[in-house]
C-alpha cells in the first residue's frame, strides 16, 4: 500500500390558547338568567363577578400565547461577532469538557465557546495566521482532549490541552487535493481526507501518514473505463461532499453530483456507484440506523432500502418549497433535521419516513448548509452570512 511520508525541518511549533369552556361561559349566563328574577343586588354582584372573570381571562391569553409560542421553538439563533459574508463549515466540542467548543469557517474565522455554545468570542491561533492567505478552516475533531483542524490552502493544526494551544504541523506539498475533512480516532491518531479521495492516517501526531487507498478517486474511474458508471469515464473533479460514519466508511458525492462513490475500511480503491435518481445528487450521508439518506438538487430525498450500502433508494415526500434541502442530520435513531436554502428547516420523529417543516428559522434570509448533533441535547445548525441556531429541544 503507497505510503505518503511526511517530513519536516522544524516542528513548528408555539399551541394557540384554548379559549374557555362552553361550560365556563354556559354559567356565566346561568348567573345572569337568574339574575333577573332576583333582586338589583345579586343582579349587581353577578355582574361585577362576570366582568371580573372575564377580564382576568383577557389578560392571561396573551400569557398563556407567550409560553406556549416559546414552548414549541426548538431552535434559537446565536449571534456571532463576525463579519455577515461569513460561511460557517465545521463545530465540535471537547469532549472531557463539554461547554468548551469551537466553530469554523471562512476568511480565517474560528471561534470558541467555554458555556455550551451560548456565547461565541474569535479565537486567535498564532501559528493560523499568515498575511498571504485567508485560510478556510474545513473541519475539527476531538477525541479526549486532543484535536485537529484542517483547512484551504493546506493547513493542518493539532491541540493536546483541549485547544488551549495549537500547533502547526507541516504538510507536503504533494499532497493530492485539498483537505476537506478530518477525524481523530485515538491517541495521537486521526483520518484525514482530500477532495479527491485521498485517504491518510496517522498515529504519531501527524508527523507521518499512511495512505489508506491507493490511488486518487480520478486515477481509480480513469483506470476502470469501462466501469459502467455514468460520468465517471475520464473523469477528472473533486469530491463536491464526503461524510463518514461512525463505524469508519465513506460515501461522497462526485462534484458534478453525477454519481457517487462509497469506502469501506481495508479496501484498496473507491468504490463508484451510479445515482439510481434522475436528478442530480446534492448530498449524500448515513442515517442513524446505517443506512443512506440522499438529497437531490431542487428539494427532493431519499432514503436507501435496508441498513447497507445499496443503490436502491425511496423518495420520502417533504415540504421544501422548492428550495434545496442541502444537509441531514441525526439526533437520534427516530428524530433527525433537515436544512436546506431560504431557511428550510424539516423534522421527522420516525426516522424519516415522514418530514414536517419547522418555521423556526422562515425569516431568516440565509441558507443552511450543516446540521451538527453533538448528542441528543446538543445540536447546531450552520449556514452563510454567519448564520448559526442553537438546538434547545
Amino acid at each position: 500500500m503507497a505510503t505518503l511520508q511526511f517530513t519536516f525541518t522544524d516542528s513548528t511549533t408555539l399551541f394557540r390558547p384554548s379559549l374557555p369552556s362552553t361550560r365556563t361561559f354556559s354559567r356565566n349566563r346561568s348567573l345572569i338568567v337568574k339574575a333577573s328574577s332576583s333582586s338589583s343586588d345579586d343582579f349587581s354582584k353577578s355582574r361585577r363577578r362576570f366582568i371580573a372573570e372575564t377580564a382576568a381571562l383577557s389578560v392571561s391569553l396573551p400569557q398563556l400565547a407567550a409560553r406556549a409560542e416559546d414552548a414549541l421553538s426548538e431552535w434559537e439563533r446565536v449571534y456571532l461577532p463576525i463579519d455577515p459574508g461569513v460561511v460557517l463549515l465545521d463545530i465540535a466540542f471537547v469532549p472531557d469538557d463539554p461547554n468548551h467548543g469551537f466553530l469554523l469557517g471562512t476568511r480565517q474565522t474560528i471561534l470558541e465557546t467555554k458555556d455550551g455554545g451560548n456565547t461565541w468570542a474569535p479565537r486567535s491561533i498564532p501559528s493560523a495566521e499568515d498575511e498571504d492567505f485567508n485560510y478556510r478552516f474545513n473541519s475539527i475533531s476531538f477525541k479526549g482532549k486532543e484535536g485537529w483542524i484542517v483547512g484551504k490552502p493546506a493547513i493542518l493544526l493539532y491541540t493536546s490541552d483541549a485547544g488551549d494551544s495549537w500547533e502547526r504541523i507541516p504538510l507536503s506539498a504533494e499532497l493530492p487535493g485539498d483537505m476537506v475533512y478530518i477525524k481523530a480516532t485515538g491517541e495521537k491518531s486521526a483520518e484525514m481526507v482530500t477532495d479527491e479521495g485521498a485517504i491518510y492516517v496517522t498515529a504519531n501526531r501527524g508527523y507521518n501518514w499512511r495512505a489508506a487507498v491507493q490511488e486518487t478517486v480520478s486515477a481509480t474511474l480513469n483506470r476502470t473505463v469501462s466501469s459502467g458508471i455514468s460520468g465517471a469515464s475520464y473523469y477528472t473533479g473533486t469530491f463536491n461532499t464526503v461524510n463518514r460514519s461512525p463505524d469508519g466508511r465513506y460515501v461522497a458525492v462526485s462534484s458534478r453530483g453525477n454519481f457517487y462513490l462509497t469506502w469501506e475500511p481495508g479496501q484498496p480503491f473507491w468504490q463508484p456507484h451510479n445515482r439510481a435518481v434522475a436528478r442530480r445528487i446534492q448530498n449524500m450521508g448515513w442515517r442513524a440506523d446505517g443506512g443512506l439518506w440522499l438529497l437531490v438538487r431542487g428539494g427532493g430525498l431519499y432514503l436507501s432500502k435496508g441498513t447497507g450500502l445499496t443503490e436502491e433508494f425511496e423518495e420520502v415526500p417533504v415540504q421544501s418549497r422548492g428550495f434545496g434541502i442541502l444537509d441531514v442530520g441525526y439526533r437520534s435513531t427516530d428524530e433527525a433535521w433537515a436544512a436546506g436554502g431560504s431557511g428550510i428547516l424539516l423534522r421527522t420523529t420516525n426516522g424519516g419516513k415522514s418530514w414536517i417543516r419547522d418555521k423556526a428559522a422562515d425569516n431568516i434570509a440565509a441558507n443552511l448548509y450543516s446540521v451538527k448533533f453533538i448528542d441528543e441535547k446538543k445540536g447546531f445548525v450552520l449556514g452563510n452570512d454567519g448564520v448559526l441556531l442553537r438546538y434547545l429541544g
